[in-house]
């Protein structure tokens, strides 16, 4: 019976333009994020010689920084909140996915894959997990 009641809300929120307006203004972002990310991960890796997985957080924390001032401030403007609470919950979701990251790129760094393109390939592959525990938990307003 609840898997129906949450089919039923799912479908709705499916067909709900402004979700996908939401969706494609949080890719745009994500994509300036992840150019972000990329230029300061390889900055960080070949410039200052750092360990991948050091990089990549550095990285990270320029990119959430970037991610949230614009998603704030444009992708969720109508649901903004107070500026520290919505901040620590973005915080909060971003570390969670960035762990997620964290364990892509490791894995594919050791079977070989190049760094630069490992990190990319992780971006991609929890962008949709960021965007469903922002929609639904950082940026939702408790009215």
């Amino acid at each position: 019976m609840e898997h129906l009641r949450l089919r039923a809300r799912a479908t709705h929120a499916l067909r709900q333009r402004h979700n996908w307006e939401q969706l494609a203004k949080f890719c745009a972002v994500g994509a300036t994020g992840y150019a972000v990310n990329l230029a300061v991960y390889a900055s960080l890796l070949d410039g200052a010689n750092l360990h991948y997985r050091v990089a990549a957080t550095g990285s990270f924390v320029v990119a959430v920084t970037n991610n949230y001032l614009w998603n704030r401030h444009w992708t969720f403007r109508d649901d903004r909140g107070h500026f520290g609470h919505q901040g620590l919950r973005f915080l909060i979701v971003s570390v969670i996915v960035y762990v997620g990251n964290l364990a892509i790129l490791t894995l594919l760094v050791e079977v070989g894959v190049g760094k630069i393109v490992s990190q990319a390939i992780a971006i991609v592959l929890v962008t949709p997990a960021n965007f469903v525990g922002n929609k639904l938990w950082s940026f939702r307003l408790h009215r």
